[in-house]
C-alpha cells in the first residue's frame, strides 16, 4: 500500500493521547500503514542489563508507531494540515500538491 506521508514530513497528529501534536517523520511502514513521528505516542519499555551489547538496565522512553490515518500533512506554504493531491508537471515528474494552496509539498 502506497502511503501519502513521506519521511521528514511535517505532521499534526488528529486524535489519541497526543492529539493536536506536530512532529516530524522518522520512519514509515507502508505494509502496515503506520509511522513513528519524532516524540510522539511515547511508550516506557523496561530492558534487560545485557553487558555484552553496552545495554544498561532501565526503563527507556521511545516512540511506538501511529496509524497513518491519525496525521496530517502540514503544508509548507500555507502552514496547515491539509489534505494531499497529486500532479504532473509538465516535465513529466509527479508531485505531491496541498489541496488548500496549491502549493507543492
Amino acid at each position: 500500500m502506497k502511503l501519502f506521508v513521506k519521511k521528514n514530513d511535517q505532521v499534526k497528529i488528529l486524535s489519541g493521547k497526543d492529539g493536536g501534536k506536530t512532529g516530524k517523520v522518522l520512519k514509515v511502514f507502508p505494509e502496515k500503514e503506520r509511522l513513528i513521528v519524532e516524540r510522539i505516542n511515547l511508550v516506557k519499555r523496561h530492558t534487560k542489563a545485557n553487558p555484552r551489547k553496552q545495554i544498561k538496565a532501565g526503563v527507556l522512553e521511545k516512540e511506538a508507531p501511529i496509524h497513518a490515518s491519525n496525521v496530517k500533512i502540514i503544508c509548507p506554504e500555507c502552514k496547515e494540515p491539509v489534505r494531499i493531491g497529486k500532479k504532473f508537471l509538465e516535465d513529466g515528474s509527479k508531485v505531491r500538491i496541498c489541496r488548500k494552496c496549491g502549493g507543492v509539498v
